[in-house]
């Protein structure tokens, strides 16, 4: 008997200190970075985007992964290569924490639209035109 899940996640994840170091001309390269990561995990992600301080992703994560274990991966890989190719000038580290949250299949495409959007999220939300979340 195969195993299956209908499960997406939003995974959350914020620079150190929510310094903003992210320059948006660098991020794609971050982005490519990161879907290999989640290609290496049999994860599928259908949404990576980030401001300036941190970042979304929508996935579904294969059974046998332990979100813990795979943001674990990602930020420490994540550290290894913007330092390394450096990416982002005032880059010091990634926050401690994280956030995963789980949502039902059948939110799958509003979870995406929100990933994808999160400047125009964020500048309404500064401006007060918007305060809903999500």
């Amino acid at each position: 008997m195969s195993t299956y899940t209908q499960i997406i996640y939003q995974i959350v994840f914020s620079t150190n200190n929510s310094e903003p170091v992210l320059s948006k001309d660098n991020r794609s390269k971050l982005f490519e970075y990161i879907v290999g990561i989640f290609r290496n995990n049999k994860c599928h992600l259908y949404r990576i985007n980030a401001v300036e301080d941190h970042g979304h992703i929508a996935s579904h994560l294969h059974p046998t992964i332990a979100s813990a274990l795979l943001v674990k991966d990602i930020k420490i890989a994540r550290s290894a290569f913007i330092k390394d190719k450096a990416l982002f000038k005032h880059f010091v580290g990634w926050q401690e924490g994280y956030g995963v949250f789980t949502y039902s299949f059948r939110d799958k495409d509003k979870l995406i639209e929100y990933a994808k959007n999160q400047e125009e999220r964020l500048k309404r939300l500064h401006s007060g035109k918007n305060t809903s979340y999500y």
